[in-house]
């Protein structure tokens, strides 16, 4: 993949190279739109090219945090792996001063103690302008003696954590470094044996010029005294810079756990304002699910309440019919238990009419006669509508 570390490349401090970018401003690199069409497929040789290009330095910058091209390449060196005489070339490069400066970068990032002492003090003679963007998108001028400084100085540049590294005395102290002369030291020589020439051409007589060379001359005293003293006044400036420097680490380091220990603090605030999020949206989701339960069992229930309704009704209104049926049962065997002698009189007459009536349509028709033979004849005549036979 285009975002992983060389196969060849070695651990740094025990770990992935790219590992020693911050995870999220790794992630904000890989989504860069430089990063994707100008970092892609670059090797030591290539990489050259694109670090003549720069025109600034920097971190992110913007309120979405946009890295700038500079970290982009700083991050494609950690993916590849430079060898170590390419990074050097970088930083000696005097033409081009983004390039030195990405050198030193990489440099301070990966390189020993040592090499970063050894590589990047010389870089404080160099007094050239940089542009450098700041978080809020805005240019801002240093120089790369500034730079410098600041990488071996702080602990923290361009939104990259720097890893720790040794004092410089203390590498003085173990053999490991010689003390670092400052380039204007020579000047300062030169300006005493001019001093000292001049005095020389001042006109003095012979005798105070033997007495001079001899060492017993006032003014070759006053000479060697105010020599002394200042080499006595350099050592005082050593040990004072040291235990400034001491003073310095301490408070550092004391600031460091305090922003670690604030870090955590707010880390764990957010945690545990998540987690109380995240409980409220479980309550809320669990109560929005009993509500729904509620609502559907009240809706059942209504629903089983309203079907226990309606068989009441249906075993009350069957109940109620079958007592009617029950009843009306009960009053026709009554009646047929008491008769006709029970009935009433005015119900019974229309019935004797109609039994009369009967009994004279009989004989009438003359089917009641005496003799069969008569009788069935008389029937026969009267299904054809004839007139019985009257013998």
């Amino acid at each position: 993949m285009a975002n992983r570390t060389d196969p060849l490349a070695k651990s740094i401090r025990g770990t992935n190279p790219q590992n020693l970018v911050e995870k999220i401003l790794r992630s904000k690199i890989y989504q860069n739109t430089y990063w994707k069409e100008q970092c892609f497929g670059l090797t030591a040789e290539t990489l050259v090219d694109k670090a003549m290009e720069l025109d600034h330095l920097g971190g992110t910058f913007g309120g979405n945090r946009k890295p700038s091209p500079f970290i982009c390449l700083v991050m494609k060196m950690l993916q590849i792996q430079p060898e170590k005489d390419i990074v050097v070339e970088f930083i000696k490069n005097e033409d081009y001063k983004y390039v030195r400066v990405l050198g030193a970068f990489y440099l301070r990032l990966t390189g020993t103690d040592i090499d970063i002492y050894r590589y990047l003090e010389p870089l404080y003679n160099d007094y050239r302008k940089l542009r450098r963007k700041s978080a809020d998108g805005q240019y801002a001028l240093t120089h790369v003696d500034e730079y410098i400084d600041e990488l071996l100085t702080t602990d923290y540049s361009c939104d990259i954590a720097l890893p720790r590294i040794k004092k410089r005395w203390i590498l003085e102290q173990n053999k490991q470094l010689e003390p670092r002369r400052s380039a204007l030291e020579d000047d300062f020589e030169e300006e005493e044996e001019k001093d000292e020439d001049e005095q020389l051409a001042t006109g003095l007589d012979d005798e105070h010029e033997k007495d001079y060379y001899r060492g017993g001359s006032p003014a070759r005293e006053r000479d060697r005294d105010r020599r002394r003293d200042s080499h006595r006044h350099r050592d005082r400036d050593y040990d004072r810079d040291r235990d400034y420097d001491r003073d310095y680490d301490r408070d550092r380091d004391y600031d460091r756990d305090y922003d670690r220990d604030r870090d955590y603090d707010r880390e764990r605030g957010r945690r545990d304002r998540d987690r109380d999020r995240d409980r409220d949206r479980d309550r809320d989701r669990h109560r929005l699910r009993d509500d729904k339960d509620y609502g559907r069992e009240r809706d059942r229930e209504r629903d089983r309440e309203r079907d226990r309704r309606d068989r009441g009704r249906r075993r009350s209104y069957s109940r109620s019919r079958s007592r009617s049926r029950d009843r009306k049962d009960r009053e026709d065997d009554r009646r047929k238990r008491h008769g006709r002698g029970s009935a009433s009189p005015a119900r019974d007459e229309p019935k004797k009419k109609k039994e009369k009536k009967e009994k004279k349509e009989k004989k009438d028709d003359g089917t009641d006669h005496p003799d069969p033979e008569i009788a069935e004849a008389n029937r026969l005549r009267a299904s054809l509508g004839l007139k019985p036979l009257k013998l």
